[in-house]
């Protein structure tokens, strides 16, 4: 039996910028954190030689061929398991279009889990850029690469997507008293709507030659962020992070909504700094930045939406039982 556990992710800045034909033309960058938030997936052999998997639904099937699920197909046929293995997952927050990057986490997961499963060990880098292959080559999401080596890596970094498709991982180390009062000024709700995040993706990848100016201002906020966080200049931090929000909006029609608008406007008004629903939009998660003093009004005003209390984390995906 084996169990991995995989981190979702909040991302600041910079997001849509991780999408190939933009970084390609002008660096891409995102800042963004893995959270205390996980997948967990268990392996085992199955002793019959069949595959059985359970997830939001149930399947028992002969041979990977027959699977339906297009992440665990794929991830099967790339690592020459055909048969004989039973895969369960369960999460801390529900999965799909919540913008936490769960899609990314469960692939990262499953990749470490058969690796494991061969007798194999494999290093982020290995587990991102296989993850990237399959939900945007064999699986075809119309995604970045941002979520990818966020699971893998974890922890709080700079992801900058080079023009020659080099891909530089940069942890950013904040003194402890920086890093526990940033978070402490970070609030997440939950909006209560998810949204399958597809058509939105591609439009916005659609879009990105006519929006390339707004993109490569995304990918520039990002050292920006970098260097008001390494200050502890939080109320900067609130002012960015607003900014992002405008310039993402205009990057495809469905990432706002009047619930979403409706929700970001009180923030703002019970004494927010700035925020942006995470993910690629219409739905999900909101996530503010507010000083200690304003949250119990802001808590006041969004008190018919769900508050999700976390924590940094400091590792991306990792075996956590092996028997």
């Amino acid at each position: 039996m084996i169990i991995t556990s995989t981190p979702f992710r909040i991302s600041f800045v910079g997001g849509g910028t991780d999408f190939e034909n933009f970084y390609r033309q002008y660096p891409g960058r995102v800042l963004t954190t893995t959270i205390n938030k996980y997948i967990y997936l268990g392996l085992n052999p199955k002793f019959d030689q069949q595959i059985r998997l359970s997830y939001s639904k149930t399947e028992n099937v002969p041979s990977f061929r027959e699977v339906e699920h297009p992440i665990v197909k794929a991830a099967l046929e790339e690592m020459g398991i055909e048969r004989g293995i039973e895969i369960t997952s369960v999460g801390d927050i529900p999965g799909a279009g919540t913008g936490l990057g769960s899609s990314s986490s469960f692939t990262v997961g499953l990749l470490n889990g058969l690796y494991s499963f061969l007798g194999q060990y494999a290093p982020p880098e290995v587990l991102a850029e296989k993850a990237c292959q399959i939900e945007i080559e064999k699986v075809g999401s119309p995604i970045g690469k941002q979520d990818q080596y966020a699971a893998a890596f974890g922890g709080l970094n700079v992801i900058t997507f080079n023009c020659d498709g080099k891909i530089d991982i940069e942890p950013i180390y904040l003194s402890p008293k920086i890093k526990e009062d940033f978070q402490n000024h970070l609030m997440l709700f939950y909006t209560g709507l998810q949204r399958p995040s597809n058509p939105i993706l591609a439009e916005q990848r659609n879009n990105i030659d006519k929006k390339f100016e707004f993109l490569k201002n995304l990918s520039d906020l990002v050292p920006k962020f970098r260097d008001s966080l390494k200050k502890g200049e939080f109320k900067k931090l609130g002012e960015l992070l607003h900014q992002n929000w405008l310039m993402k909006k205009e990057l495809s029609s469905g990432i706002s909504n009047p619930q979403i608008e409706e929700m970001y406007n009180a923030a703002l008004e019970a004494g927010a700094w700035g925020g942006k629903i995470l993910g690629a939009g219409g739905g999900g998660f909101l996530l503010l930045i507010v000083p200690p003093e304003n949250q119990p009004k802001v808590k006041e005003v969004l008190n018919k939406y769900q508050i999700t209390p976390f924590r940094f984390s400091e590792t991306g995906s990792k075996i956590v039982f092996k028997s």
